[in-house]
């Protein structure tokens, strides 16, 4: 079990040392090229798994605030990307990659980011499991509505693609669950097992856009990373402020700004590779490792009492 443990523990610096090793040795990850999406539904499986009903109890009996950061969630961060994809001056399939990307929900890593953070860690799953639910509807209308100025959108597709990776293994994880709970002891074993599995699948799927886009990154890499890096600091940001003009306490403050500077974008490279050329999956590549590194420095920061304080105060 500790092995397990160190796994998912350890998604930013595997995140980042898979990224290095595709980008030095891609044939290490081209294999992966038929199993992404077996890949990607195991993640969504294994949250299935961990998710915990009685933890959003609370929370659900507050469903405007929901309701405000899933809001945030799906105009923040899909503005953001249209915005980069505009003005960075990239090509059509990189620039829709952003796009793609900034419409996912939230990322699922984002949860444990928050508790380590010592933000709201209830209303995090919340907003996760809501923005998830919605993502079959929302992802490919606002991919259409926005990424159609660069290239041809097939949303009844990417819809299917998502319902049968985020939402029927989700489904099947919470089953799972349901059953496990009859025998305390397995159920523990599956959720110390459920998030080194989805962790190690995020890797793969990660490393294996960046070995197929390898001589890409050669010619676009400053400029690709320039953007990521400035898409992921402003939703940060703006998710913050839209907590603040909530009137969001501190600890939810934190977790909104959590919550839309990470993207799920283990998802939008998934429905790159499905629906467009290889190429198209960069950005999400890209902003997986950066976003995970930011996120997890920021908690480690935080761990530290005396700037919990000063950024949970109000």
């Amino acid at each position: 079990m500790i092995l397990f443990r160190l796994i998912a523990n350890g998604l930013a610096p595997l995140t980042l040392l898979g990224a290095i090793l595709a980008y030095l040795e891609p044939a290490t990850f081209i294999w992966i090229k038929p199993w992404f999406q077996w890949l990607f539904a195991a993640t969504m499986f294994a949250l299935g798994v961990v998710l915990q009903p009685e933890e959003l109890r609370d929370t659900l009996t507050r469903p405007k605030a929901i309701g405000l950061g899933v809001l945030a969630q799906f105009t923040i961060m899909p503005a953001l990307g249209f915005a980069a994809a505009w003005l960075s001056g990239l090509p059509p399939a990189l620039a829709l990659g952003f796009i793609i990307v900034a419409c996912a929900p939230g990322a699922m890593a984002s949860n444990v980011i928050v508790y380590l953070a010592g933000g709201a860690v209830a209303y995090s799953i919340a907003l996760t499991t809501v923005a998830t639910f919605l993502s079959p509807l929302l992802t490919p209308a606002l991919v259409k509505w926005l990424g159609s100025v660069y290239l041809a959108i097939p949303f009844w597709p990417m819809m299917q693609t998502i319902l049968l990776t985020v939402l029927l293994p989700l489904l099947l994880g919470l089953g799972l669950r349901r059953l496990l709970q009859a025998q305390r002891g397995t159920l523990d074993v599956a959720e110390q097992i459920a998030p080194a599995v989805a962790s190690l699948a995020i890797v793969l799927i990660c490393s294996y856009a960046v070995a197929a886009n390898q001589e890409r990154l050669a010619h676009v890499g400053s400029t690709l990373v320039a953007v990521v890096i400035i898409v992921n600091a402003l939703g940060y940001l703006l998710g913050w402020q839209a907590a603040r003009l909530f009137g969001f306490d501190g600890r939810h403050q934190l977790t909104l700004a959590i919550e839309i500077g990470m993207q799920n974008a283990g998802l939008g490279v998934v429905l790159a590779l499905k629906h467009f050329e290889p190429e198209t999956a960069l950005p999400g590549a890209m902003f997986a490792v950066w976003c995970i590194l930011t996120s997890a420095g920021a908690a480690a920061w935080l761990r530290r009492s005396k700037h919990r304080e000063a950024v949970l105060t109000p």
